[in-house]
């Protein structure tokens, strides 16, 4: 059953946990809709597991929307969202409802996701007039990595975890259909939930949250460049796929590949005149 940003809303009404992973491709977006994930996010993170970038704030819209397109292609039932790139949005209204506008017509996303709290309302409310979804990104917000020093866990002290609840309920208020919690205590994580009526997607937020989403490559163990606190290797698919190589690279070496059945043959009185 194809999810919506409905089907997101009941959900938490269900009590019933939600799932997301990001993807950034056609094969692996197929794959995971192929298991009834519940949602799909083209995370700008491509930049930093794909792209090789140090953190997200070189990722252009084109590339976003080459990447969301692929996914796309790729999903029968999954909610597809495109993450909206650092300063796609953030210098105007009309800047963050042109661009939200190209994820919908260019790469036929269902929804999008932006980082920020009560900075952003205003661009969430027109998207939003726009007939936009709208996901919302608080806490570690990685487009904020300068503001904040480093990837650092947020909310941890009185005024800043006041300010990430005031922060939800804003962005709630401007129309956002959920919020991405990240790199928050898990007690915050829990407030936060108990207190909006739109669903939360933890990642790194605790438990609590109504739905949980991690990067693909981190959690079956794809990414060696680090691995946050956060992440659990459900998999160790990178070891998989070293293994798989290193024994290609033997048998084309030794000569065992291809073999007899992996090569095609043409008729004998054919062969006979080439030589």
């Amino acid at each position: 059953m194809k999810n919506t940003i409905k089907s997101f809303k009941q959900a938490k009404i269900n009590k019933e946990n939600l799932t997301m992973l990001t993807a950034y491709d056609y094969s692996t977006a197929k794959l995971m809709d192929s298991t009834g994930i519940n949602g799909i996010l083209v995370g700008d993170s491509l930049g930093m597991v794909c792209l090789g970038y140090e953190d997200t704030l070189s990722v252009t819209m084109e590339d976003m929307l080459h990447h969301t397109a692929a996914v796309k292609r790729g999903v029968k039932n999954a909610l597809v969202v495109g993450d909206m790139p650092f300063m796609s949005y953030q210098a105007s209204v009309y800047d963050a409802v042109k661009n939200a506008g190209r994820f919908i017509k260019e790469a036929h996303a269902d929804a999008i996701k932006l980082e920020g709290g009560a900075d952003v309302s205003e661009q969430i409310k027109a998207i939003v007039k726009a007939q936009i979804p709208v996901m919302g990104h608080l806490g570690l917000t990685p487009q904020s990595v300068n503001m904040f020093g480093g990837f650092k866990i947020q909310g941890k002290a009185l005024d800043d975890a006041k300010k990430i609840i005031e922060d939800a309920k804003r962005l709630e208020d401007a129309g956002a259909f959920s919020i991405v919690l990240e790199g928050i205590p898990s007690d915050l994580g829990k407030i936060i939930t108990e207190t909006i009526s739109i669903p939360t997607i933890g990642i790194g937020a605790g438990k609590y949250c109504d739905g949980q989403i991690l990067v693909y490559q981190d959690m079956l163990g794809m990414f060696s460049d680090f691995t946050p606190k956060f992440v659990k290797k459900f998999a160790n698919t990178g070891d998989i796929m070293k293994e798989g190589i290193n024994k290609y690279i033997e048998e084309v070496n030794k000569g065992d590949f291809p073999a007899k059945e992996h090569c095609f043959t043409m008729k004998e009185e054919i062969l006979k005149k080439l030589y």
